[in-house]
């Protein structure tokens, strides 16, 4: 992978609020915004602004599983501040709204604690279907698909 976008993706995960533009990511690497955009695409396969994008979505959905903070909270937390439009690119992404996500998250925790091995086949393959589809919508599928695995082994 080419040097600068190495460093623009750097520079995207330590800033997921998203407070630089895209002519600051091609200042910071001494090229044009559509060079920058045209290598970042051919490195990464997508542009620079759809992968912020999925970036914010992989912040937000872990804010939705580990924190208490309100959706409003959330989506500003990632760099969005109009929150119809932070849940239009949630469900879009993962194919629930975030407070159906983490509710939906909070049961499938809270039933593992509680039951155990209790659960139906069909419950468990229903849980595999979601972390499997979750898995294959994230930036970071190979991470997703590993913690899939093990959570469907236990």
């Amino acid at each position: 992978m080419d040097k600068r976008v190495e460093k623009i993706i750097q520079m995207m995960r330590e800033d997921v609020r998203g407070e630089l533009s895209l002519t600051e990511f091609a200042q910071a690497v001494n090229l044009s915004v559509w060079r920058l955009c045209h290598i970042f695409k051919s490195d990464v396969g997508m542009p620079p602004i759809r992968y912020l994008k999925l970036l914010r979505m992989e912040r937000a959905k872990s804010l939705l599983e580990s924190s208490f903070l309100s959706v409003k909270e959330i989506a500003f937390q990632v760099g969005l501040n109009d929150e119809s439009h932070f849940v239009r690119d949630f469900k879009s992404t993962y194919g629930y709204s975030p407070a159906l996500y983490r509710s939906r998250f909070r049961s499938n925790g809270t039933e593992e604690d509680h039951n155990g091995d209790g659960n139906s086949e069909g419950e468990q393959n229903s849980l595999r279907q979601q972390l499997i589809r979750a898995a294959k919508q994230s930036v970071l599928p190979t991470l997703h698909v590993m913690v899939c695995v093990f959570s469907c082994l236990n």
